[in-house]
């Protein structure tokens, strides 16, 4: 209790909750424009820490962290791009229920269960994190590589209308993450002579390239079909924000199901929020009695992306507080705060410095807090992007999009790869791809490349992959995802083509 207290002392100080409000504005700005991700953000922060206490200057990031999970849904709710990797899912129904009409109850869905899915996360972190973190460092080469077989076969239940055209977006996906150096010789590959292509393609530039471009220019396209949230922006945000509380909540087990997966995801280093929103999604897309709602405005589905996310920021803190290990690159940034200070990060973490631990714990549901006093004062503001015409806001997200992507490595050549990528992907838009199973490819690709040559460099026996219970388990859930999610396209099909013989005739 003593060491609570302190670590309590410690946030509860005049200058400690400023900098946490201010971290917490500049993680949700940083993460809505589309680039500029949360470890861009924290890494921005890091040096402005250095002369804070060792507990203040972890919270601060905490707030960036906190805020940065909730921030990419305002692109993807108002805009239909992904403002990071983790709001990829949040895209399928945020933005089709804000072109309805329903902007402020997008975001306000989004906002409670980001919120939700924080405090849960953090619950689950001071109960739990012993033996979740132990469960984590049991996991071997061939586990991983079986887990993103199973995160692969979520392609199957994110195809849409033609099964063979999302896998083979998938495929897609999966080949676009092979271009550049090998990632365990750093050999280069598939480059075909072209300097750009050496370095490989970097994934935040086929995100925004991928989703922005091709929005942009679908955006200019529907311009006239898009309904107006003007009726949302001048009525009574606040009271509306109060409602959606109420909905969100009524939907508890799709709730605590999201921020459960969230928090396991998070706890196994190398995932994180981009695999843990398309896993929620999925499970509550398949546990719901209507799925064929999902992608056309279902509160489920954003409930479900944004709460798995949103969790994933106390489950990376498990590996990280029990064993040193960090669960993501923003965990692995806070860890690196904690050694400049002279702390070692490690087993011994809560027994040498308790109250530092307490206090992270403290300043998690702290942070959670400022996200959504911030959200919610903002929510007027944010809703008047659905009132700038498009001649202006299309010019302006395509800058942001341009200089974020310039950002991340200060290359020209990124540039080219841009426009290539978003003419790519506004080609197999109009050719009717669902975009959702290319992104996962290139996100799970290197993951799955890296995990399945280091199991066979270190045993050339396949049969452990199968013979080991819990690579075996996910690799046994996988075959039962692509079997379900094949049933209920059959299932689909058969309705649809029974339909018009149901129909009466004249």
């Amino acid at each position: 209790m003593a060491d609570f207290l302190n670590g309590a002392a410690q946030v509860f100080t005049l200058a400690t909750l400023v900098y946490m409000l201010a971290g917490s504005i500049a993680g949700i700005v940083a993460a809505a424009i589309p680039g500029f991700t949360v470890t861009m953000a924290i890494v921005l922060t890091l040096p402005l820490t250095f002369t804070m206490e060792p507990l203040q200057g972890i919270s601060v990031m905490l707030s960036v962290y906190v805020g940065g999970y909730t921030g990419g849904l305002i692109s993807a709710a108002l805009l239909g791009i992904p403002g990071t990797p983790s709001s990829v899912a949040t895209t399928f129904d945020a933005f089709p229920m804000a072109r309805k009409g329903q902007p402020g109850r997008a975001l306000s869905l989004g906002v409670w269960a980001s919120f939700f899915g924080t405090v849960i996360s953090t619950v689950v972190l001071i109960f739990a994190a012993p033996p979740l973190a132990l469960f984590a460092v049991r996991l071997g080469p061939w586990e991983y590589f079986s887990l993103i077989v199973f995160a692969l076969t979520i392609v199957a239940s994110l195809v849409g209308a033609s099964v063979m055209r999302g896998i083979l977006a998938g495929l897609i996906g999966l080949a676009i993450s092979t271009v550049g150096p090998d990632p365990m010789m750093g050999r280069p590959r598939f480059d075909f002579g072209f300097e750009m292509l050496q370095t490989g393609l970097p994934f935040l530039v086929v995100l925004i390239g991928i989703f922005a471009i091709s929005q942009l220019v679908s955006e200019v396209e529907d311009a006239s079909n898009v309904r107006s949230g003007n009726a949302l922006v001048t009525g009574a945000i606040e009271f509306y924000t109060w409602a959606v509380m109420k909905e969100v909540l009524m939907r508890p087990v799709n709730l605590l199901r999201s921020s459960i997966i969230g928090v396991l995801i998070g706890a196994l280093p190398g995932a994180g929020g981009s695999i843990a929103n398309l896993v929620a999604y999925d499970r509550a897309k398949r546990a719901s009695k209507n799925p064929d709602s999902f992608g056309t405005g279902e509160p489920d589905g954003i409930v479900a992306s944004e709460a798995g996310n949103s969790a994933t920021a106390g489950g990376g803190l498990i590996p990280l507080i029990g064993l040193g290990i960090p669960g993501s690159a923003v965990d692995a940034i806070l860890m690196a705060s904690l050694m400049v200070h002279g702390i070692s990060v490690g087993p011994r973490l809560i027994i040498d410095h308790a109250d530092l631990v307490y206090g992270m714990f403290i300043a998690m549901v702290v942070a959670s807090f400022m996200m959504l006093v911030v959200s919610v004062c903002s929510m007027r503001l944010f809703l008047r992007v659905t009132e700038v015409p498009k001649w202006l806001i299309v010019p302006v997200v395509m800058t942001c999009c341009v200089v974020g992507t310039f950002a991340l490595n200060n290359r020209v050549t990124d540039l080219y790869l841009l426009i290539f990528i978003g003419i790519a992907g506004y080609a197999l838009r109009a050719l009717g791809y669902s975009l959702a199973p290319l992104v996962l490819g290139v996100i799970l690709g290197p993951i799955a490349e890296t995990n399945l040559r280091r199991a066979l460099m270190t045993n050339e026996d396949i049969s452990l992959f199968f013979t080991r219970p819990i690579s075996a388990l996910f690799l046994l859930a996988a075959v039962v995802s692509v079997g379900w999610a094949i049933r209920s396209h059959l299932q689909n099909n058969k309705k649809t083509n029974e339909r018009p013989s149901d129909a009466p005739t004249s």
